[in-house]
C-alpha cells in the first residue's frame, strides 16, 4: 500500500505544483522571486535539479509575505543546498522572468563566503545538487542559469529579462 501512494504522489505532485502556480498567477498581482549565484573557492557554481520542472538551476524560490528579498534568499540556500551565508550576499540585479508571467520577477544574489556541511539528500524538491565548474555545466542547464553565470563571472552585459 505504501508503494501504491508514493507511486501516486510521485506522478501528481508536479501536476498539482503546476496547477497551484498557475492558479496564482492569474490571482496574485506581481510575484517576486529570487536566487543565487553560488560561488565555491574554485569558482565553481552550485545548481540544483528540481523534482517538478526539468533542467538544472540556480538555487532560489519564492519571496514570502512578510519576508525580504535577502532573507529569502538565505532560506532557499539552507532549504535547497544546506548552505549558510558566512558574510553578506551581493545582489546582482532584479529580471523580468516573462517566462512565468509578465509580473514576475527575480533577484539575483551573488554568493562568495558560506558554509556547506556536505551536499544534501535528494528529497520531494530536489532531486540533485552540486558544484560545477562553469566551463562543464551539466547538460540542461537552462539558458537563464547560463546567462546569470556569464555576468557573474565573466562580465556579460546585464539583460534585464531573464531568457
Amino acid at each position: 500500500m505504501t508503494k501504491r501512494l508514493d507511486e501516486i504522489r510521485r506522478r501528481f505532485e508536479p501536476l498539482l505544483r503546476r496547477f497551484f502556480h498557475t492558479y496564482f498567477l492569474l490571482v496574485r498581482g506581481m510575484t517576486l522571486g529570487v536566487r543565487a549565484v553560488v560561488l565555491d573557492a574554485d569558482n565553481r557554481v552550485f545548481l540544483v535539479k528540481h523534482s517538478y520542472v526539468s533542467g538544472w538551476y540556480l538555487p532560489g524560490g519564492g519571496v514570502d509575505f512578510g519576508e525580504t528579498m535577502e532573507q529569502a534568499m538565505r532560506r532557499e540556500l539552507k532549504e535547497e543546498g544546506d548552505i549558510d551565508l558566512t558574510s553578506e550576499a551581493v545582489l546582482h540585479g532584479i529580471f523580468l522572468n516573462s517566462h512565468v508571467s509578465r509580473r514576475d520577477h527575480v533577484a539575483v544574489y551573488v554568493v562568495r563566503h558560506f558554509r556547506q556541511d556536505g551536499l544534501p539528500a535528494p528529497n520531494r524538491e530536489i532531486i540533485e545538487c552540486g558544484f560545477f565548474d562553469p566551463a562543464a555545466l551539466p547538460e540542461g542547464a537552462t539558458p537563464g542559469t547560463r546567462l546569470r553565470i556569464a555576468e557573474v563571472l565573466h562580465g556579460k552585459p546585464l539583460i534585464a529579462t531573464w531568457r
